[in-house]
């Protein structure tokens, strides 16, 4: 019997194995997504006032998208909250400057759930055809979201509100905050995706020409639209002028209890108020047709505190011309937050109660909860304060005034209904003291800008401590004071009525962008849904040999 050697069959070459990658490296391969996207979202939130570099807003979207390029979902969560805490943290921080970090903390983490879910929602829409646009739009439908719940929103730190210095301003008056904020995002995400094809046509040699077009067109559009929509930006009087005065009181710094406090702000408004009359009539100052005083310049109810209406009385007796007195009133056992009109001669003659209460400011949501946690929490709002319901316009010697209160300021439409009610400029009062030194002044000034573009009129931002500010209709700051020093300015500003396509509007184009959003998502999802069934078809498919071939 003759043997026969049994031989395997060995493959024709071994392919070479790569040398695993050190661990260091991998490791920072793995994080790298992470901390680019926590690093982007502190480039944002340094493209906020009061610094003036507003462009870095669009680097800082184009790093955020390429961190999401090519993620499941779930890592487009985690990519979108760190962005959201890279962004939310320093800009709401003087929210801790009276309450401490605790609160600060708090609403951090619950607002960087929505941008979460944006870095979700863009890895759906990422590998659409035209995806810049339809990520840009689950942006803003994520901020509409963000100002409506929960406990009636908190819009602050919309991409717009970041935009009062940039070139993309004008948009404000053709879509509010909304269009301008969705421009900003794109014309971010539009720069990637053209910096995303150079890299990928170096390598493979080939351009793809559509979608090519889709980024240029993406920068280009929100660009020549912000160019074409300066024609919408007017400082020109439409109904004469009005001569405004803005009160500056400052507060006292330390060394006296509540109640002495109070009375120590009001009597502040009282003599800066006097002082100006005493310069009217040296000559130094014209004299003013409406004076305007910061929110809570009266903690001190002037209805209830015979005092507190004497000395209100004789300030504006001293000016000769109505003023708009911000006071902390009781109604029924019901709290307000109240402008006061007063006339010189008659006294107190019309009413604004502030609509968009301050939750944890004003009032405190789960009330009982939160005493249950700490007590201390409770005490900060012995008592919630109520909502107004009416917009606010008093008719001051002729001038239609629209009183949008601090808070209100960052809501479109408490805004826009005081133009449609018929303002002719607009005042926001507004009390900063209690954050002292902390940015939160010029981010609300910013808002400020962005609303005299909107809707083309002048704003004026009486503050108990600064920075208190007179705005034309063109956004642009003619005067201004310090922080925490008393003061006042008086200057005549146009008079307005026509409305701007973003007045007009109103809500339609946020509604359109959220529809827009919802349209990308659900492709998105679809499209997600296909591949993966077309590729478990493929997987459960039968191998082909010659038999079943």
């Amino acid at each position: 019997m003759t043997a026969t050697a049994t031989t395997v069959d060995e493959p024709d070459q071994l392919e070479p194995q790569a040398a695993p990658a050190p661990r260091g490296s991998a490791l920072v391969r793995r994080l790298a997504p992470a901390a680019a996207a926590a690093l982007s979202g502190v480039l944002l939130y340094v493209s906020f006032p009061p610094r003036t570099l507003w462009w870095l807003a669009l680097p800082a979207f184009g790093i955020f998208a390429w961190t999401l390029r090519g993620r499941s979902w779930k890592a487009g969560l985690g990519l979108g909250y760190l962005f959201g805490l890279g962004f939310l943290l320093p800009l709401l921080v003087w929210t801790g400057v009276e309450v401490g970090s605790g609160p600060w903390l708090a609403l951090v983490a619950v607002e960087a759930i929505y941008i979460a879910l944006v870095g979700a929602g863009i890895t759906l829409v990422g590998r659409l055809p035209g995806w810049p646009l339809w990520a840009a739009a689950v942006w803003i439908a994520a901020e509409a979201a963000r100002a409506r719940a929960p406990f009636g929103g908190f819009p602050w730190g919309k991409v717009a509100f970041g935009q009062a210095d940039g070139v993309f301003l004008p948009l404000a008056a053709v879509g509010g905050t909304p269009v301008l904020g969705f421009c900003v995002v794109l014309c971010g995400f539009g720069l990637y995706e053209i910096v995303r094809l150079a890299v990928e046509r170096r390598g493979t040699g080939v351009l793809r020409r559509g979608a090519a077009a889709v980024a240029l067109l993406s920068i280009a559009v929100p660009v020549l639209g912000a160019l074409a929509a300066r024609m919408l930006v007017s400082d020109k009087a439409e109904n004469g002028t009005a001569t405004v005065a803005l009160i500056q009181g400052n507060v006292p710094r330390a060394g006296l209890d509540f109640n002495a406090q109070r009375r120590a702000v009001l009597d502040h408004h009282v003599a800066e108020t006097e002082r100006l009359a005493a310069e009217v009539r040296a000559g130094k100052k014209p004299k003013p047709d409406l004076v305007l005083w910061p929110e809570n310049s009266s903690d001190i109810d002037p209805y209830a505190n015979s005092d507190a209406r004497y000395v209100i009385d004789s300030a504006a007796k001293a000016i000769g011309a109505p003023v708009s007195v911000g006071a902390v009133v009781e109604r029924d056992g019901k709290l307000y937050n109240e402008q006061i009109l007063w006339d010189p001669v008659k006294g107190p003659v019309n009413t604004y109660d502030k609509r968009q209460v301050q939750p944890f400011g004003e009032y405190l949501p789960l009330r009982p909860l939160l005493g249950a946690i700490n007590k201390n929490w409770t005490s900060m709002v012995r008592q919630d304060f109520s909502r107004g319901t009416k917009p606010g316009v008093f008719t001051m010697n002729g001038t239609r005034v629209g009183l949008v209160t601090c808070y209100e300021a960052a809501f479109d439409w408490a805004v826009r209904s005081t133009v449609t009610d018929g303002a002719q400029i607009i005042s926001v009062p507004s009390n900063n003291a209690t954050f002292d030194r902390s940015e939160m002044t010029y981010q609300q000034l910013a808002m400020s800008r962005i609303r005299a573009v909107e809707h083309s009129r002048t704003v004026t931002v009486p503050v108990t401590s600064g920075v208190s500010a007179v705005i034309m209709p063109d956004g642009e700051i003619t005067q201004k004071t310090g922080m925490f020093v008393a003061a006042n300015l008086v200057q005549k500003v146009p008079l307005r009525s026509s409305e701007t396509p973003a007045t007009k509007l109103g809500i339609i184009p946020e509604m359109v962008l959220v529809l827009v959003a919802a349209g990308g998502l659900g492709w998105g999802a679809a499209t997600a849904l296909r591949s993966r069934r077309n590729t478990g078809a493929q997987d459960d498919a039968p191998a082909t040999t010659p038999e079943n071939g």
